[in-house]
């Protein structure tokens, strides 16, 4: 984590902001500006955290900062504990301590037994430059709260960054959802990671969100979630990349656009844009990529030396062809519309869901865009499995947009992502 002081700027700045307003400490506006109000409220929380209150996130505050952010403590109970009391203290639900430690009986306590108190605030961030640690750092704590959820890795970037899946649900239907192929589009991975947290949520007390039963749905579908397939990318647009990273001098000189990495790159780290490194019409992609003089690397619309060239992408086809999708969606940004069609492979049925996805949404229908009509993952799953496939574009504007969006995002997507699994 950085060291942060009066006048330091950035995606961490950001970070303690928002967790300061959550925990009841008015930090001001999440503008990644650590002014005079953000200072105060740093100063306050230092002093209530027995801490030297001086205004300065250094290592200190960042440990309690990142306690806070793992989304729950380790307790060991004490003499007179009751989970009633220990939910007080925290500020959480007995229900919510429950929910993190099956099989415990709260009327069987002993000294010394050890707890997972979940703190009384989500963990997913929604006002926040979404980088890959905070990602998996959400990951850590929602497993942690919500020990029914399943959680793996797929593989590994060109970073050796995790791939993570996670799964809501033990039925029969099996579908996937993933986001932020595309490095400026990261958005789209804070959707899918609020999704996980809201589920979670409801399942665990048996609730419904926009009417549909959770626990029904957990019981007859499975949804597999990859809400970051290009961690690289998007932490290369989001945090930058200094000298010394060893891909620090390639980064420099293919973005020769004279624009910021968070305008322009959409590609891995190596300079593949992965959402066309599928083997589904890649030499045809090849044959645009020429004419628009694209020969090698570049921060986006380069489909790389081959198809699945990219660990990234072999991962996603090998995760897919390891499981039995009945339909996959994939996230990315921007323009409000939903593509079903590849080559006229997509089964009678796509367009009918996709009737259904507009009707919640307020997305429109189109077949496919004329400037991406190849190597995408949903071409490949539908050239493949003949089966539903989606590109869901959401927002609208210019990548990576603004996070002010994002509550009118999340709100045209969450049906749809309930009615996927079911339709």
């Amino acid at each position: 984590m950085e060291y942060l002081t009066l006048g330091s700027t950035g995606p961490f700045v950001k970070l303690v902001q928002s967790l300061l307003n959550r925990i009841g400490y008015n930090a001001g506006p999440v503008d990644g500006i650590l002014g005079d109000q953000t200072f105060q409220a740093v100063i306050a929380f230092q002093a209530d955290s027995g801490l030297v209150p001086d205004g300065v996130v250094g290592p200190d505050t960042w440990n309690i900062i990142n306690q806070i952010l793992r989304g729950y403590d380790t307790y060991y109970i004490r003499p007179g504990d009751t989970i009633y009391n220990i939910a007080q203290r925290y500020r959480t639900s007995a229900s919510a301590i429950l929910t993190a430690n099956p099989g415990i009986d709260p009327n069987s306590l002993f000294v010394g037994q050890p707890i997972v108190v979940p703190y009384g605030i989500d963990v997913v961030f929604t006002d926040i430059d979404y980088t890959y640690e905070f990602m998996e750092l959400n990951i850590q704590a929602l497993k942690a709260r919500y020990p029914f959820i399943e959680v793996g890795t797929l593989g590994t970037s060109v970073a050796g960054k995790n791939l993570y899946y996670i799964r809501l649900g033990t039925g029969s239907n099996q579908v996937s959802y993933n986001a932020s192929h595309h490095a400026n589009e990261w958005i789209t991975s804070l959707v899918l990671m609020k999704f996980v947290e809201d589920f979670a949520k409801a399942y665990s007390v048996g609730g419904s969100i926009r009417g549909y039963s959770i626990p029904r749905i957990w019981d007859y579908s499975s949804i597999y979630i990859v809400p970051m397939v290009n961690p690289d990318g998007v932490n290369l647009v989001v945090k930058g990349i200094q000298p010394g990273n060893p891909y620090y001098e390639q980064v420099a000189q293919l973005n020769g656009t004279g624009q910021p990495l968070e305008r322009v790159w959409k590609a891995n780290i190596r300079g593949v844009d992965l959402n066309l490194n599928y083997p589904a019409g890649w030499e045809e992609e090849k044959q645009i990529e020429l004419s628009l003089g694209i020969t090698g690397p570049a921060p986006s619309d380069y489909a790389g030396p081959s198809p699945l060239s990219e660990p990234e992408t072999v991962a996603m086809v090998n995760f897919t062809t390891q499981n039995n999708f009945r339909l996959v969606l994939a996230y990315h940004s921007q323009g409000e519309v939903i593509y079903y069609q590849y080559a006229d492979l997509a089964p009678p049925e796509a367009l009918q869901i996709a009737q259904l996805f507009s009707q919640v949404s307020g997305y429109a229908i189109s077949e496919n865009p004329e400037e991406a009509s190849y190597a995408g993952y949903k071409d490949w799953f539908i050239q493949e499995y003949r089966r539903p496939g989606y590109t869901i574009e959401v927002g609208r504007g210019e990548n990576p947009l603004p996070l002010y969006q994002f509550p009118e995002i999340y709100e045209a997507n969450v049906e749809m992502l309930l009615l996927a699994a079911l339709v």
